[in-house]
């Protein structure tokens, strides 16, 4: 198990920080090669500065943007020869409810969440279907139940669990799998890059520990664990599945 990435070549966005950054690290600790994507440079600077050079590459890239997903694509498989597997990490999250979220919010929100990780999927595929390779999709609780007051996150999460069923299905035949994961809260800077205020934050946090009944948040590292599991050859009977690492939030009723 501690190689069982050994040469597999991974994409993860959303690396410089939470749960891109937990899978990117121990995803090379146990011998895969991986592209950090993000937006800011500096950051994934820092975070690699002591990996080795051979097993990591550095795309600094705005998702939104069709010629910088390109770049993902080609600049990986130009450094490692081909992608084995993509990891859909990225995203924000914001409130708003039916009455109140803008158009704007809307489909900024949904651009992120959802349109880029569709498009990267697409430009990858290619070579993950030559290598036989999978896709892991980070999606959210929110995905599979429904909150108050997070309505275009909702609806975004819910939108990236059913492209992962629908193309599980398409891609199944080609030999490649797909499935996401639907995390609870998990203590990473989602929250913190949405704008709210620390002290805020801090009392939704306290606030988790009731809302899931395993009485915690969770950690970037247990979600990485599931994802990189279901990257691994071990996994290799599952496709399509969305699965719940929440403390057992997805079988509470709001409160």
């Amino acid at each position: 198990m501690e190689k069982d990435l050994l040469n597999k070549v991974f994409i993860i966005t959303g690396a410089s920080s939470g749960i891109g950054k937990a899978t990117a690290l121990i995803a090379i600790e146990r011998g895969a090669k991986v592209a950090f994507i993000a937006r800011r440079e500096s950051e994934l600077k820092a975070l690699c500065s002591k990996l080795p050079a051979e097993s990591f590459e550095i795309i600094p890239a705005d998702l939104t943007k069709e010629e910088d997903r390109q770049r993902v694509v080609n600049q990986t498989i130009k450094r490692f020869g081909g992608i084995d597997v993509l990891v859909n990490a990225a995203g924000i999250i914001g409130n708003g409810t039916i009455e109140n979220t803008t158009l704007e919010f809307w489909d900024n929100m949904m651009d992120i969440n959802l349109r880029s990780l569709f498009r990267l999927t697409q430009l990858a595929l290619p070579s993950i279907i030559e290598r036989k390779g999978n896709i892991v999709n980070v999606s959210s609780v929110t995905g599979v139940r429904a909150f108050p007051n997070v309505l275009a996150y909702c609806v975004s999460k819910a939108g990236v669990d059913q492209l992962t069923h629908c193309a599980a299905l398409e891609l199944g035949p080609k030999g490649v799998r797909i499935n996401a994961v639907d995390p609870g809260v998990v203590l990473t800077n989602l929250h913190r890059n949405s704008g709210i205020q620390e002290d805020a934050y801090q009392k939704f946090l306290e606030h988790s520990k009731t809302t899931h009944p395993i009485g915690r948040v969770g950690k970037p590292e247990e979600v990485a664990e599931l994802i990189l599991f279901l990257a691994s050859d071990r996994a290799g009977w599952i496709t399509g599945g969305s699965f719940n690492i929440d403390g057992g939030r997805a079988q509470t009723c709001a409160r």
